[in-house]
């Protein structure tokens, strides 16, 4: 079964992509990927490709098991995978909790490098994978600190993993949108 996987799919742009998936691969089934399953199970009605939904918190580790437990019986076909899972917080950092600096860490550069690290194993020559990252990834904001910082560890990790896979006839690129309203 040829497959799609999005991150974040809940809002934002991950589930911009989820309705626009349709017009730049062919795929069997999309799978949905957020924590809140209501607007996981809304985006069914939205698109005509099959979606399944797969409710899990990115920032929690149990959560990765699952995922790789639900790859190796279902044994997909990934075509595509965008990571567009993430979040920022803006102001000073000294304004900031640890844990929402952390959860940041978490969700903007742990949570991909893992859903990339685990999906790769059913990716073939012609996948891709798709990170959302951010122009703040090309040089230090001040006062985006932490999520700038997330998003240039995605540039760099991208950039790599692109030249890696590159014989394998895997691409990976990174998207870097500017101010977005979400």
């Amino acid at each position: 079964m040829k497959i799609a996987i999005v991150t974040g799919a809940s809002s934002g742009m991950g589930k911009e992509f989820v309705l626009q998936l349709r017009q730049y691969v062919s795929v069997d089934e999309i799978w949905v990927i957020a924590r809140r399953v209501d607007a996981l199970k809304n985006l069914q009605e939205l698109v005509t490709v099959p979606v399944r939904p797969v409710p899990l918190d990115l920032c929690k580790e149990e959560s990765f098991r699952v995922y790789a437990d639900l790859l190796a019986a279902e044994q997909p076909d990934v075509k595509l995978l965008v990571n567009a899972a993430g979040f920022g917080k803006f102001g000073s950092f000294e304004n900031m909790t640890l844990e929402e600096e952390c959860r940041m860490v978490d969700l903007n550069a742990k949570a991909l490098l893992a859903m990339t690290r685990l999906t790769l194993p059913y990716m073939h020559p012609g996948s891709h994978i798709l990170q959302l990252d951010s122009l703040s990834a090309f040089q230090p904001v001040p006062y985006i600190t932490t999520y700038g910082a997330t998003k240039a560890f995605v540039l760099s990790y991208s950039r790599a993993m692109n030249r890696e896979l590159k014989p394998r006839g895997i691409r990976v690129m990174t998207m870097n949108p500017g101010w977005v309203k979400t």
